[in-house]
């Protein structure tokens, strides 16, 4: 088996190098993207305007009460139908990893911001500013220091979430698998070369994330 996947790197690494580049991309684009909505999405529910608040937990109830990849058929069908221009497959995938991403962020999110001290608030209400600028100025840099570390988890999940975008032939480590496959015939040595590229990914990132938390715990101490 060794000597078979160091004979299909050899010929085929630049297929798994460029499929972990979409991968990374792919990611990458969801949490910053999904951070900005989820953000927005945690404000919505934390409001006092009902209306708001019980749209925001109807979309989290949605979106994290059903497969991940029914919703990536739903938007990959009903895009290209009700939009008025022209959407790539590509879009469609990212528009609802995004979504979905958005969902689960605006729950760290909204954790961050209430475990920050509601003192702080009334402290800055109280010096005159408003609700939106205290919440910009003063809650939110306070609340990043804990949202950090859930965010760069979510971005490993994301990274694994990704690989169903295969199923729609979108650029990335498991399309890469799929088109090693095709090319050699050979069932077992490729997957276990994406399965190692993701292994190797997610350990690294995981223990930059752990780095992260451990430093930000001695700085607090």
């Amino acid at each position: 088996m060794i000597e078979t996947i160091i004979k299909i790197l050899a010929k085929y690494g630049y297929v798994y190098v460029q499929g972990l580049a979409g991968t990374l991309c792919l990611a990458g684009i969801t949490i910053v993207a999904g951070s900005a909505l989820g953000t927005a999405l945690a404000l919505m529910r934390m409001s006092k305007i009902r209306p708001m608040e019980w749209f925001v937990k109807g979309y989290i109830w949605i979106l994290r009460g059903t497969p991940i990849l029914l919703q990536l058929y739903f938007f990959w069908i009903l895009l290209p139908r009700v939009l008025p221009f022209e959407i790539s497959d590509v879009a469609c995938i990212i528009i609802a990893l995004i979504v979905n991403s958005g969902a689960y962020v605006a729950e760290i999110i909204r954790a961050g911001i209430q475990a920050v001290d509601s003192g702080q608030l009334e402290a800055a209400r109280s010096l005159g500013l408003t609700g939106a600028q205290a919440m910009r100025k003063v809650v939110l840099p306070q609340a990043v220091r804990n949202i950090l570390p859930a965010l760069g988890n979510e971005f490993v999940n994301m990274i694994k979430q990704v690989s169903l975008a295969s199923v729609f032939f979108i650029n990335e480590l498991t399309t890469s698998y799929k088109t090693v496959l095709a090319a050699t015939y050979v069932p077992i040595e490729p997957i276990v070369i994406a399965g190692l590229i993701y292994l190797l990914v997610t350990t690294v990132l995981s223990q930059a994330v752990n780095m992260m938390e451990y430093r930000m715990r001695l700085s607090e101490g």
